[in-house]
């Protein structure tokens, strides 16, 4: 190498280097700063408006002021509500072909197309799986999904593969329930028991929820119970305060049948009397005592003869859900927004809703790490526009009006923005999302 060549060589590589050291002084602080939202954070008691900055996939700070060019992304969110991402605590994600009813099956849904244009960012598979296809549940839904996706287990070791199976009490085995629970912690967080209609001598039975209950004891986590129907009824204050255990969750809350025990003797009890119009004490006190309500609005599993007279009593569902399937998404219930602002309408309080979406059933399915934005949690967070205007909300029993709808601006799960209505961030980067994961 000649003299001039050894000259421009030199000349190259402090060039060169003089680039790397600018390009390493131009990489920020945080990976996305949120500038200027209105922050509902039930756990932390925040309702204020405040910036939010992530870095590696955590909040790293929340604050009154950050600034902005501090973030390899900004995201302007002024005018709007930022809230933990939502947890919608019953939706049936065992999507397949080679199954039935909600397991394995077309009639459940793939996760990931339907949370992150809700704000959803955790969800629970309310009985898809039982003890004896969990595994199989997980390849295909939990480990290929981006949504944080846990389940409840259903009693029947089927899962919810139809009446044949969910009426069937030899299918239900609370040990091999709980021995899977067990074995999946970071992944099961209940048991569930649907639909149980008996014949003959066990039409009028409590087999199934003892049997669920067991298998909750085993495993120490909770049970959700959707009632079925009995002949005659199976009163739900001794479901309630008798049957259930502190935690124990009744989804379904504002559904059933309103004339059992009034005109007719057979089929689901509701918890408001409708000739009163008032809620039955037995609910309030089993409320009181750490029963959870949860709303599992589905297809055809709320009425407003309910839910009206129970938020104008103050009794308000301890969690909001979906009852996500194709069933009900594109009927009255459509997704969680839509529940979350036909509550509104009928009087709940809007921090109420927020934390019914949230906080409150992060804490039913124990895992407080999430449903807030606490600084060093995972960085799942929903933000909303409140659009206000003239708004319809129906149920099987009628329609409702509204001022007001929530509509997803943005989700972020685990630091990464996976949904974008109006391109409020800038830069607006369109990201590959990640390989599934197979483990």
């Amino acid at each position: 190498m000649n003299r001039k060549q050894i000259f421009f060589f030199s000349v190259m590589l402090l060039w060169c280097s003089g680039l790397f050291a600018q390009q390493a002084g131009t990489v920020k602080p945080y990976n996305i700063v949120i500038k200027g939202g209105h922050i509902i954070d039930p756990k932390n008691n925040v309702d204020a408006v405040m910036d939010i900055a992530i870095k590696d996939g955590k909040i790293a700070l929340i604050a009154k002021s950050i600034d902005g060019t501090q973030g390899t992304q900004v995201v302007n969110a002024k005018g709007m509500y930022v809230t933990p991402g939502l947890i919608d605590l019953h939706v049936h994600f065992f999507w397949g072909h080679d199954g039935s009813s909600y397991m394995n099956a077309p009639s459940s849904l793939p996760a990931d197309g339907f949370t992150f244009p809700a704000g959803v960012t955790t969800v629970v598979d309310a009985g898809s799986p039982g003890w004896k296809n969990f595994e199989l549940y997980k390849k295909q839904t939990i480990d290929r999904s981006q949504t944080r996706v846990l389940a409840m287990l259903n009693i029947v070791g089927q899962g919810m593969a139809g009446g044949q199976y969910e009426s069937n009490i030899d299918e239900m085995e609370p040990q091999k329930t709980a021995d899977m629970a067990k074995k999946y912690p970071e992944h099961v967080v209940g048991v569930k028991l649907a639909h149980f209609s008996g014949r003959g001598p066990l039409a009028h039975s409590w087999i199934p929820v003892d049997r669920a209950i067991e298998a909750g004891k085993l495993a120490n986590i909770p049970i959700m119970v959707d009632f079925g129907s009995a002949t005659p009824y199976l009163p739900l204050d001794s479901l309630f305060n008798v049957k259930f255990r502190p935690g124990d969750i009744y989804t379904h809350a504002f559904g059933g049948d309103p004339q059992v025990g009034l005109t007719i003797q057979n089929g689901r009890e509701s918890i408001v009397d409708v000739s009163a119009k008032k809620v039955k004490q037995y609910a309030f006190t089993a409320q009181k005592r750490g029963v959870i309500f949860d709303v599992g609005f589905g297809g055809s599993s709320f009425l407003f003869s309910q839910g009206i007279p129970a938020i104008k009593s103050g009794f308000y569902p301890n969690s909001i859900s979906t009852d996500l399937h194709t069933g009900s998404m594109n009927n009255a219930m459509k997704n969680m927004p839509n529940i979350m602002s036909l509550f509104m309408a009928m009087g709940m309080p809007f921090k109420e809703v927020i934390k019914a979406s949230t906080w409150n059933p992060a804490q039913q399915i124990k895992r407080p790490e999430l449903g807030n934005l606490s600084v060093g949690s995972e960085a799942d967070i929903a933000i909303f526009t409140v659009r206000k205007g003239n708004f319809g909300f129906y149920a099987r029993d009628g329609k409702i009006p509204g001022k007001e709808r929530l509509e997803t601006e943005m989700t972020i799960r685990a630091g990464r923005i996976v949904y974008n209505l109006n391109a409020i961030a800038e830069p607006n980067v369109i990201q590959a999302p990640p390989r599934p994961r197979n483990r």
